[in-house]
């Protein structure tokens, strides 16, 4: 079972006084769980600086937690110092320092806790470009790129609703994608 915030609250202080001296300002920690690819980030356009962690992937590894925390904080360690926060050569000093070997993990990829509820497609016919909702809008809407003011009725969106989601062959979607190109570019 995976420590809740407050104790990763606690790691973090831990952490922060015996490997930085206390530098690091306090950080908000926690956990994302729309990470599939990412095991940790530090978000700094925020204060407190915030550091988020995937817990799909600490769920099947619960020891690699505290070595993704100590590789987030010290991004925000070299944020809070004014320096370049991303893996430069001090970054990589720090996390020898630290007793980190590698700014890689070996976590692989994780599938999504619970499958999207995003179910409706809204289309402009103009310039296909296409956002993705959960609900139907309450009010028309139009299309944002070809019209920069609030509500143009000449550039609706058109609203799809996503009834199947399935699973595609490989060859099955290459040539999904082929033929859609096609046919996308007869129809202009």
């Amino acid at each position: 079972m995976l420590p809740d915030e407050s104790t990763l609250q606690f790691l973090f202080a831990q952490l922060n006084n015996l490997y930085f001296n206390g530098e690091i300002p306090a950080c908000r920690i926690r956990y994302n769980a729309r990470f599939s690819n990412s095991v940790g980030r530090t978000v700094y356009g925020r204060k407190p600086v915030l550091i988020e962690l995937s817990p799909k992937h600490f769920a099947a590894h619960p020891e690699a937690l505290r070595e993704t925390l100590l590789h987030e904080m010290i991004h925000a360690w070299l944020y809070a110092r004014g320096e370049d926060a991303g893996h430069t050569p001090a970054f990589k000093k720090k996390m020898r320092e630290c007793g980190l070997t590698s700014i890689y993990h070996d976590l692989g990829n994780a599938a999504p806790a619970n499958e999207s509820s995003r179910r409706f497609i809204l289309r402009c016919e103009r310039c296909a470009a296409e956002l993705l909702r959960k609900r139907v809008p309450r009010r028309p809407v139009s299309c944002g790129r070809c019209s920069p003011k609030r509500y143009d009725p000449r550039f609706p969106l058109t609203v799809y609703e996503v009834v199947e989601i399935r699973v595609l062959e490989p060859e099955l979607a290459v040539a999904q994608r082929h033929r859609g190109g096609r046919d996308n570019h007869r129809r202009r």
